[in-house]
């Protein structure tokens, strides 16, 4: 199976008032902590999608870090642009560059889960959360969203979906606020 990662990262932040993926977070910027659990997937390649001006970092090695730049902050914009370029997978992740505590090891066991389900998705606690895997048959109906609309208006009421249980909140935590990335700075110690 061919799986590639995809970063979503063009969002306008502006509910954090700056431009967040480039702010530190320990001893790296937001946007490297996505990156690395993306690599940290059993993945070929990690396709960034990116806004203008954003500098992910030089990222040798492999798995290959790509990067797509587009001038939307639209979230289907952006998912359609990493699965237009991730087309030709088995399937693709979807991680968010403003998530920093997704489990590393979570990628490979949503991989297990995956077999011919529409989707692999982590759950904790009764919540779906990141990253979801997505299959190859969901890449045709991302075409088909339009707006801050992403992947979870298709999984919504599907019933071909592999849950992951999962006991880390990580899952599910993101920085939109100056006070989210004081309580991830906290967190982190």
């Amino acid at each position: 199976m061919t799986l590639a990662a995809i970063v979503l990262a063009a969002g306008s932040a502006t509910r954090f008032g700056s431009d967040k993926l480039s702010a530190a977070l320990g001893e790296e910027p937001l946007i490297g902590r996505a990156i690395r659990a993306a690599r940290a997937a059993p993945v070929g390649r990690v396709i960034v999608v990116a806004a203008k001006g954003l500098d992910i970092g030089n990222w040798p090695g492999e798995p290959a870090v790509e990067r797509i730049e587009i001038e939307s902050d639209a979230l289907s914009t952006s998912l359609k642009a990493g699965i237009e370029e991730a087309h030709n997978a088995d399937g693709a992740f979807i991680f968010l560059g403003d998530m920093p505590h997704i489990p590393h090891d979570l990628a490979a066991k949503l991989t297990r889960k995956l077999g011919n389900t529409y989707a692999a998705i982590p759950r904790c606690e009764g919540r779906a959360g990141h990253p979801v895997l997505l299959s190859a048959r969901a890449f045709p109906d991302i075409a088909g969203l339009s707006g801050d609309a992403g992947a979870g208006k298709l999984l919504k009421h599907r019933d071909d979906i592999a849950w992951v249980e999962c006991s880390d909140t990580g899952i599910f935590l993101d920085i939109d606020t100056p006070e989210d990335m004081e309580r991830s700075r906290r967190q982190l110690g």
